[in-house]
């Protein structure tokens, strides 16, 4: 069995490496650059 020393270092790391995920994702899914028309100068 691991130690509680050991659990709770590996339960931090965890919690660490999720922070953020959620919005990653949305981000990703949805596109990060806000819709916008191009090049409006040469129409």
């Amino acid at each position: 069995m691991a130690s509680r020393t050991g659990r709770t270092r590996n339960a931090r790391k965890v919690r660490r490496s999720k922070k953020g995920k959620a919005r990653k994702r949305k981000e990703q899914n949805r596109g990060t650059t806000p819709k916008f028309s191009i090049h409006l100068d040469q129409a």
